[in-house]
């Protein structure tokens, strides 16, 4: 994952860079991504973890380039994308869900869903909810996936807004911190976007693992 120079605004966005999206689109951008990843089956791709982080590094006062944010933008911004997006994936599911699921060819998609299934399953719909958000591909898959299970709408409602609202605003304010403590931080965006990036994929890394140890045992005793 490359972080454009910020010195200059990009001739093309790349939807899977996160200084690309914020210097074209700012905060609006942060909404936009938000949204369709957690509430539209194609935004699986979409770069959340880094995209939050990011945004809170380049809020803090200093020289970025073309990119000028306000802390209290990305924080409504990211807000607002997480909470709408993630209402709006579970009311698709709850019309149709499992259809537009089984008609995507994507591999990452099917597997996500099947780790969102599971997450339901073992930690019950209030902690997979909060889980899910900080899990990539899951957090898209599940809200749809709770939808077409009939997970309660108060029940998803109440639990979506508390992870998202965990997991926005401690994302924008760690990268808002950092970008504070360490000066210059600008030089260093790319091995930090690429940690963050890293971070967010052991969830991930870790429920493959687990999923792997309970599946050989059981291929033992067949």
């Amino acid at each position: 994952m490359s972080v454009p120079s910020l010195a200059a605004a990009p001739q093309a966005v790349n939807l899977l860079d996160a200084g690309s999206l914020l210097s074209a689109f700012g905060a609006l951008g942060i909404a936009v991504v938000l949204f369709a990843e957690t509430g539209l089956l194609v935004g699986f791709f979409l770069p959340g973890d880094s995209l939050l982080f990011t945004a809170g590094l380049l809020a803090v006062p200093g020289d970025h380039g073309s990119v000028h944010l306000a802390l209290s933008q990305v924080l409504i911004a990211s807000v607002v994308g997480a909470l709408l997006g993630a209402q709006t994936g579970y009311w698709i599911g709850r019309r149709g869900g499992r259809a537009l699921l089984a008609r995507s060819r994507g591999k990452r998609l099917h597997e996500g869903a099947a780790r969102a299934e599971e997450l339901l399953e073992r930690y019950g719909h209030a902690r997979a909810i909060v889980l899910a958000r900080f899990v990539p591909v899951v957090r898209t898959v599940l809200n749809p996936l709770a939808g077409a299970l009939n997970v309660q709408a108060r029940v998803f409602t109440l639990w979506q807004i508390v992870g998202g609202l965990i997991w926005t605003v401690a994302l924008v304010l760690a990268g808002y911190g950092l970008g504070s403590s360490v000066p210059d931080v600008d030089r260093y965006l790319l091995p930090i976007v690429a940690v963050v990036v890293a971070v967010s994929l052991i969830p991930l890394a870790a429920e493959l693992l687990r999923s792997r140890g309970r599946r050989a045992p059981e291929g033992d005793r067949n």
